[in-house]
């Protein structure tokens, strides 16, 4: 009896760790489906306002010190960067974790300009970007290791 009630206790736990997993997977998934389409639209097509009023909550939290708070204030402090003849935005990767997500880019404002290895990282609520934080780190011209920034 104590055999079957110890199954019965590792089934039911198997079971709701399955059922636990399985919203954070789906979670995961439909993110990244959006993070991956305002990607392509914002980094890969250089569209700012159309990814950001698609994608981009109004009242959108920025962490980066040099850009005010909401969607607005992002496109404008964006656009015309992201608009500057040359400029070249390649996304290296995704990382998508429940509402987190990662954008691992190269930027170049200036194609004569090495640029820089920015990470990009943002949190959706209900299919949308509310909050964004970012992690810029230069080019350099030179590196103490043979490994590549990408």
């Amino acid at each position: 009896m104590n055999r079957l009630v110890a199954s019965a206790l590792i089934a039911t736990t198997l079971v709701a760790s399955t059922v636990a997993a399985r919203p954070r997977s789906s979670e995961t998934e439909r993110n990244r489906a959006i993070v991956s389409a305002f990607a392509e639209q914002f980094y890969g097509r250089r569209d700012v306002a159309g990814a950001f009023e698609k994608f981009v909550v109004a009242d959108y939290i920025q962490h980066n010190p040099g850009i005010p708070d909401g969607r607005a204030a992002a496109i404008a402090a964006l656009a015309q960067k992201f608009a500057t003849p040359g400029a070249r935005f390649d996304v290296k990767r995704i990382i998508v974790d429940g509402d987190l997500a990662v954008i691992h880019l190269h930027g170049r404002t200036d194609p004569a300009s090495p640029g820089g290895a920015v990470a990009d990282i943002y949190r959706l609520k209900d299919g949308k970007i509310v909050e964004h934080w970012d992690v810029i780190q230069p080019m350099p011209t030179t590196a103490r290791n043979p490994h590549p920034m990408f």
